[in-house]
């Protein structure tokens, strides 16, 4: 959405760190309150998280995301942005991934209202995460719906699949999903990357790159198939028993038995 079409931002005397502060703290209490103790410790665990950590389902974060933007009103651009910050960065010592989540769903939400100079902000984001429960929602609902609304900016995955943080490179190739699990998008760059990337060593990679063919091949099967079959001896089994779950029989066979002979697959 142009800037143009955005809502007017406050007033100096209403500023958006200011009149994102009860927002935030609204959504917070409520978090808190729907918070489970148990729960808490379940998911620290299995995240492997050094986050706080209250214990909120996600429907039950998405309800109270959604009930206090109702609550507030129309968030314009500046106020969204302090909000997510807000809900980001605090408490500065013991940051909370509910807070965090609170915000990606803000994100979601207002994606509209995105611009490409917003991306430093999501790039940061995505750096700090460090976990795909954050990183997933941020790269295939907030990034991917900005870049295909601006394909000027899409350079910047250029250079987050080269990157040294794991979670960016994952980042690069998931903010491409949504297009191509639709039968569209852009498939030579979400090629390149997986090619280029195929032999890493991170599981994430290697899940997000079957990921993103599994989806494909909803619309197009046949493209993911000519595309993986020479790669069957380069690829790693979780990219290739993730990628083949909705090909066809006889095609699923064939790449799955070319995998573990570590040669490329012959389809008919």
């Amino acid at each position: 959405m142009p800037r143009s079409s955005r809502p007017a931002e406050p007033t100096p005397a209403t500023s958006p760190a200011r009149s994102a502060g009860a927002f935030v703290a609204a959504v917070d209490a409520a978090l808190r309150a729907a918070g489970d103790p148990d729960r808490a410790d379940q998911e620290r665990r299995y995240l492997k998280s050094d986050l706080v950590h209250y214990g909120v389902t996600v429907p039950a974060l998405r309800r109270i995301v959604r009930t206090e933007v109702r609550a507030a009103g129309p968030l314009a651009h500046d106020r969204v942005v302090a909000a997510v910050l807000l809900l980001w960065d605090e408490p500065a010592t013991d940051p909370v991934h509910e807070r965090r989540a609170a915000a990606v769903e803000l994100l979601e939400m207002d994606v509209g209202l995105l611009a490409p100079d917003d991306l430093p902000v999501l790039e940061r984001l995505l750096r700090e995460s460090r976990t795909w429960a954050l990183v997933d929602n941020l790269a295939a609902s907030v990034v991917g719906p900005l870049l295909e609304a601006h394909p000027e900016a899409l350079d910047v995955l250029d250079r987050w699949v080269a990157d040294d943080d794991v979670w960016l490179r994952r980042a690069a190739l998931l903010a491409l999903l949504v297009p191509l699990r639709e039968g569209r998008g852009d498939w030579e760059r979400f090629a390149g990357y997986a090619d280029r990337l195929l032999e890493e060593r991170e599981f994430f990679i290697r899940k997000a790159i079957g990921w993103v063919l599994r989806d494909t091949s909803r619309r197009r099967p046949e493209l993911v198939a000519a595309w993986l079959a020479p790669r069957t001896g380069r690829a790693s089994g979780v990219t290739v028993r993730e990628a083949v779950k909705r090909l066809p029989d006889a095609t699923r066979t064939e790449l799955l038995v070319a995998y573990r002979e570590h040669r490329p697959a012959r389809l008919a």
